[in-house]
């Protein structure tokens, strides 16, 4: 049975006194805002620690209580030390100069990273320690429907565990896979948006060329997306039966599916799939 939408009622706070972000982009910001907005922490227990001035007037500004530190040691320092919970939320080739800086002090702290590719050996490695969890969002997270996986390194406890779904949770669906299927959690649900854009896209461009003005035809392909993927999530029944009900005996459904197998579009998804996934290893 697939998961049932999330009820904010049931997403409880989290258990950590305190957390801080390294990096406030918009990955962060979907995360730290859904969690804020579902009542999982509150700005009072927050720290965002970025470079950037504007950035830290957004957090200020958007979260009023929150803490922000720049690039000063010392503000780092106490950022670091209030915090029990560490997001890591910079991009891949920063995150040598986060590890390389001795103002980030790790020591006791629960370490989630979300940037892409960096395998947990290379995180514990980093941080000095293993209570280390390795998440793979995706950018739907930003409206509220993020997929999410996440793998944990040997230190990470049962209570870590149950924060790092609460966190997740408050912006979508989370699930927790071993790291030898990471590059598969990255093929389907961390490309995966970009698929789907793609087939909106097509399926808009075919009924201009029937005749639709581009944003009725937008419209309606974006709607049928979201509606489908409702279908699925929220009745439990699978894909193949819910697309039998649709395709009458004869019908212009079940002739449009055979086009469709036809031009090899269940190939080409999982093709997709796999060649992302395989370029997740190589940038490994």
């Amino acid at each position: 049975m697939p998961p049932a939408p999330i009820d904010p009622m049931t997403i409880s706070k989290l258990t950590v006194a305190q957390l801080t972000s390294v990096g406030g982009g918009q990955m962060a910001r979907a995360l730290i805002s859904g969690m804020i907005a579902q009542e999982v922490i509150e700005p009072d227990r927050l720290a965002v620690i970025v470079p950037s001035a504007g950035s830290r007037d957004y957090w200020a500004q958007t979260h009023p209580g929150c803490r922000t530190a720049g690039t000063d040691p010392n503000e780092i320092s106490s950022a670091m030390e209030a915090a029990e919970l560490v997001l890591l939320a910079v991009k891949p080739h920063v995150m040598n100069q986060v590890f390389e800086n001795e103002a980030y002090n790790f020591d006791g702290k629960l370490v989630i990273s979300i940037a892409a590719g960096l395998q947990l050996s290379t995180l514990v490695a980093g941080v000095g320690h293993n209570r280390v969890v390795r998440v793979m969002p995706n950018t739907p997270s930003l409206v509220g429907e993020g997929a999410a996986g996440f793998c944990c390194a040997d230190g990470v406890t049962a209570s870590d565990v149950d924060n790092v779904q609460r966190m997740l949770s408050s912006v979508g669906y989370v699930t927790q896979v071993s790291e030898s299927q990471m590059d598969a959690v990255t093929g389907v649900s961390g490309s995966g948006p970009a698929y789907m854009f793609l087939l909106i896209e097509a399926l808009a461009d075919g009924g201009v060329a029937e005749g639709l003005p581009r944003q009725t035809a937008l419209k309606l392909a974006t709607q049928t997306m979201l509606g489908a993927a409702k279908m699925v999530r929220e009745t439990g029944l699978h894909p193949g039966q819910l697309k039998d009900n649709v395709c009458s005996p004869g019908g212009t459904t079940i002739a449009a599916v055979r086009s469709l197998e036809q031009n090899g579009a269940r190939a080409a998804m999982i093709n997709a799939v796999a060649t992302a996934a395989q370029r997740s290893r190589e940038l490994k």
